[in-house]
C-alpha cells in the first residue's frame, strides 16, 4: 500500500555516521523526496565520512555536522535531533548509514505519527515469522532475551525488537527529552524507550525487513552484556519510583514492595530451617514448611498482580498536538 504525504511536513532524516563510507551514498540515494532534510553526523569517523559525504554527494538537502570527540550513536543522533528541531523540523526519522534499513519504509514509519496515533515509531523485524528466519541465529536469540529486559525496564510491554535503529519521533516529544542524560552509545535505543515513558509517550512498532550483507557490526556482545544488564536494572527501579511512588501512587504500589518482601523472606526462613534440618538430620516439621511457602506464594500472587498492572498501563494517547492543528491529521493511503 503506497503511503502518501503532505508535502508541506518537514520530515528530517538523521544518520550517523562511523565507518560506512561503502554504504552511505546508496542510502542517502535511497532517500525520498518526501524528506525534507537529511543530517549526516560524522562522528570522528576514521575514514572521515562527513568529508567523503560532502565531496561525493550532491543531494542540496544534506546538512553535515561534525564531532570533535566520538559521542557513539546517541551522541550523534542527540546531535541531530537538536539541529532538525531548530531548523524547524516536524518529524525526524533516525536510519543507519550501514544499508540495513530501506529508505522506502519512511513514509510507513512516519505515518502513526503524522496521523496522531504515536509518539514515536520504531522498526521491528520480528512481525513477520516467516522473513526472521534471514536473521542469524545470534541476533535472533540476543533480540528475544534484549526484548524482554527492555520490557521491564522501559515499561512498553507491547514492543519486541528494542535495538531497533530505524526510529521516526515527533520534534514536540523529542524536545522533551533529557538529552544530556540519553546513553549515548549502544544503550541508546533501549534508553530512549525508558526515557519516553517517563514522557508517558506513545510508542508503536512498525514491521520491516532488515537487510544482512558484508557489513560489520561494531557490538560485541561479550563487552557490552553486564553494562545492558546494570543499566537495564537502574532504569527499572528509576520508572518503578517515578511512575508509582514519585508521579502517582495506586494498589500496585503497595503489591509491588509488599511481594517482594514476603518472597525475599519466605525463601531466607525456608532455606535456613532446610540447612537446619539437614545438619540435625531431622525432618522439618510441616508447620515450618507451610510458614515458608505461603508467604512465598502470597508474594508471587502480588508480584504477578502487580505485573500485570504495570503491562495495561502502556500509554495509549499521544502527547503531542497533531501537526498544524489537524492541518496534516490525515495520511493519504
Amino acid at each position: 500500500m503506497e503511503v502518501k504525504i503532505k508535502t508541506d511536513v518537514k520530515i528530517a532524516v538523521v544518520i550517523p555516521c562511523y565507518r560506512v563510507t561503502k554504504h552511505i551514498l546508496g542510502v542517502i540515494e535511497g532517500i525520498g523526496s518526501e524528506v525534507w532534510r537529511i543530517y549526516v553526523v560524522d562522528d570522528k569517523c576514521p575514514e572521515q565520512s562527513g568529508n567523503y559525504v560532502e565531496a561525493n554527494c550532491r543531494d542540496l538537502r544534506v546538512v553535515i555536522l561534525r564531532h570533535e570527540i566520538n559521542q557513539g550513536v546517541g551522541g550523534a543522533v542527540m546531535t541531530a535531533y537538536q539541529a532538525a528541531i531548530a531548523d524547524g523540523a516536524h518529524v525526524i526519522v533516525k536510519l543507519d548509514g550501514d544499508g540495513q534499513m530501506d529508505p522506502a519504509l519512511i513514509p510507513t514509519l512516519v505515518a502513526p505519527i503524522l496521523n496522531g496515533e504515536a509518539d514515536y515509531a520504531k522498526g521491528n523485524r520480528f512481525f513477520d515469522l516467516e522473513r526472521i528466519r534471514s536473521m542469524p541465529t545470534v541476533r535472533l536469540f540476543g533480540n528475544a532475551v534484549l526484548s524482554l529486559m527492555t520490557k521491564l525496564s522501559s515499561g512498553y510491554w507491547d514492543l519486541f525488537d528494542p535495538t531497533n535503529g530505524y526510529t521516526a519521533i515527533h520534534a514536540d516529544v523529542a524536545k522533551n527529552l533529557p538529552f544530556s542524560k540519553i546513553s549515548k552509545r549502544y544503550f541508546f535505543e533501549t534508553d530512549m524507550l525508558f526515557r519516553l515513558n517517563i514522557l508517558r509517550a506513545v510508542v508503536v512498532d512498525v514491521p520491516m525487513n532488515a537487510k544482512y550483507g558484508e557489513e560489520k557490526s561494531n557490538l560485541k556482545i561479550s563487552k557490552i552484556i553486564g553494562e545492558f544488564i546494570v543499566k537495564h536494572f537502574r532504569n527499572f527501579a528509576k520508572r518503578i519510583f517515578y511512575n508509582y511512588y514519585l508521579r502517582d501512587m495506586s494498589l500496585a504500589s503497595i503489591e509491588l514492595p509488599i511481594g517482594i518482601f514476603l518472597l525475599i523472606g519466605g525463601s531466607v526462613f525456608g532455606i535456613y530451617h532446610w540447612i537446619k534440618s539437614m545438619h540435625e538430620g531431622v525432618i522439618t516439621p510441616a508447620g515450618t514448611v507451610m510458614l515458608s511457602v505461603l508467604p512465598i506464594l502470597i508474594g508471587l500472587q502480588l508480584v504477578l498482580s502487580f505485573l500485570a498492572y504495570d503491562i495495561s498501563s502502556v500509554p495509549q494517547r499521544p502527547i503531542h498536538k497533531k501537526i498544524g492543528n489537524h492541518k496534516h491529521k490525515e495520511v493519504e493511503n
